[in-house]
């Protein structure tokens, strides 16, 4: 973080594909070559870990923390291996070239990779890399994927539904459902090893030129997950293995009820009396698969909002101190460096800015929060800015710099954006002058959205928070980064001394 760059943010759903989905395939080293043409060196994406259709597909919702998503799988790959062929990738529908229809998508690819196991065990041994990697993964690997195969088994019960046998992991009956689902579960760690394995090959191409993956590491996990059922002791539960508290955020000026997220929260006494070991697994795991990490509700590792789970909003809770130094102290042993940085947008407290400041872990600025007041102090404004921060337009759960001009801001915040770059401002051009902004700060690392390179506007949305259905959609379409618009960044990122 003491180098002075820029990077995208794109998540791998929203690359071209004719695939319905973008994948770790050939648009992937594509889209790598145009970062390193136009002289950015940092890609973020958003988890990778599987979606869930009935959490609308987002990737802050998943049935585990360790798995990733088969559906990036790359077809093409596939085929290259010979676990497809050519009719294979032939055979596929007509899918939409902006948007991911997640229904049609998740129908086909489970077809397709299906066939692709079914080729793998009639093509003799066993692989010894696939032997390799249960092996060595076995700790998160086992539990996900037999909790994968049980969930399929049960036509999608929540696994507190379970029979009390297999809601409890009862030892006996475990074993017999390990024997009875053992080609489905060598099916699910098949899917794991290919997605490893494909993920491997990019960021190895990414990193040799000079480019870095950041990912994001949500702080929750979901209750129907193999997090939960095989780790029940780390959580808050009762009795009957029900959530005592849930997650969420206090009322404020966005809501009046706060939110209500619903996730378990975590014992963080017996988390400690372990020595954070889930933790220290979960973020070994992501860092093998990430340069840089983005904690996701960074002030939740120093004080949550616990919320009785018989609540319906988030009104009734309180805040509850974490053992935030005890956390990271613990992280430090294990780890020579820890390359995160901490989501603290909105309203973040003293107490975290000093775990911050102490560990060196970088917050971020975003600009779309710069003009909704006259204060000269407002901290996101580029004069504002520290070196140890990453600048951002937007993030996935903003609007894009266009939309927002468009539908979102009012005159007065036209007039301070207008004021504030010295000259007229219209919608054409509104996502370039907020790129410029990005460039100039002081801030070590500006990440621009690929929308906002692009100038596409509310179309472009990834999320609208606390709307559950029609988001993680948007894509990328083929030809859009155009040879003038690599040139015109590469241009503004040397100007400003980021290449």
């Amino acid at each position: 973080m003491n180098i002075r760059r820029s990077g995208v943010l794109l998540h791998i759903t929203s690359l071209p594909s004719v695939f319905g989905i973008g994948d770790l395939g050939p648009e992937a080293y594509r889209f790598a070559d145009f970062l390193a043409e136009a002289g950015q060196r940092v890609w973020q994406i958003l988890p990778l870990n599987p979606t869930i259709s009935i959490c609308g597909n987002s990737p802050y919702c998943s049935y585990s923390a360790f798995s990733e998503n088969p559906l990036l799988i790359s077809p093409e790959l596939l085929a290259r291996d010979g676990l497809l062929s050519s009719s294979d990738l032939d055979d596929r529908p007509a899918f939409p070239v902006d948007r991911v229809d997640y229904e049609r998508v998740i129908e086909y690819k489970t077809r397709l990779l299906a066939r692709a196991f079914e080729r793998f065990k009639t093509m003799g041994a066993r692989d010894r890399e696939l032997d390799t990697f249960c092996s060595e993964n076995a700790h998160w690997l086992d539990d996900s994927t037999l909790f994968a195969a049980l969930k399929e088994q049960s036509g999608g019960m929540a696994w507190n539904e379970w029979s009390p046998d297999l809601r409890d992991r009862a030892e006996g009956p475990l074993q017999e459902w390990k024997d009875r689902l053992a080609d489905r579960i060598l099916a699910e760690k098949f899917l794991q090893y290919l997605f490893y394995r494909q993920w491997s090959s990019l960021k190895k191409y990414c990193n040799g030129k000079n480019i870095q993956i950041m990912g994001d590491v949500p702080i929750y996990v979901s209750y129907d997950s193999a997090d939960v059922w095989a780790n029940p002791h780390l959580f808050r539960l009762d009795n009957e293995r029900n959530p005592l508290f849930v997650a969420g955020v206090p009322p404020d000026y966005f809501s009046a009820t706060g939110q209500r997220w619903g996730n378990p929260l975590y014992d963080w006494e017996r988390l400690a009396e372990t020595g954070y070991a889930w933790w220290v697994r979960r973020l070994e795991c992501n860092m093998k698969l990430f340069d840089l990490i983005r904690l996701d509700h960074f002030r939740g590792f120093v004080a949550y909002w616990e919320i009785p789970s018989s609540e319906q909003t988030a009104m009734n809770g309180k805040w509850v101190e974490a053992p935030a130094v005890d956390f990271f102290n613990t992280l430090l042993k294990h780890f020579p460096s820890l390359p995160i940085i901490a989501e603290d947008l909105g309203i973040i407290t003293l107490d975290v800015k000093q775990v911050m400041k102490a560990y060196g872990f970088p917050g971020m600025k975003l600009l779309l929060f710069a003009f909704g007041d006259d204060k000269p102090t407002n901290p996101y404004l580029p004069h504002n800015h520290v070196r140890n921060s990453v600048v951002y337009t937007g993030t996935h759960d903003n609007n894009t710099v266009r939309g927002w001009y468009r539908i979102e801001a009012g005159q007065e915040e036209k007039a301070r954006v207008a004021r504030y770059v010295g000259r007229p401002v219209d919608e054409e051009r509104v996502h370039w002058e907020f790129l410029r902004l990005a460039m100039m700060s002081v801030a070590n690392l500006a990440v621009i959205p690929i929308q906002d390179i692009l100038g596409v506007g509310e179309e472009g949305r990834m999320n609208t928070p606390a709307v559950t259905y029609g988001n993680w959609s948007w894509r990328l379409a083929p030809g859009r980064i155009s040879r003038s618009l690599t040139d015109n960044l590469l241009e503004v990122t040397r100007f400003y001394g980021r290449a």
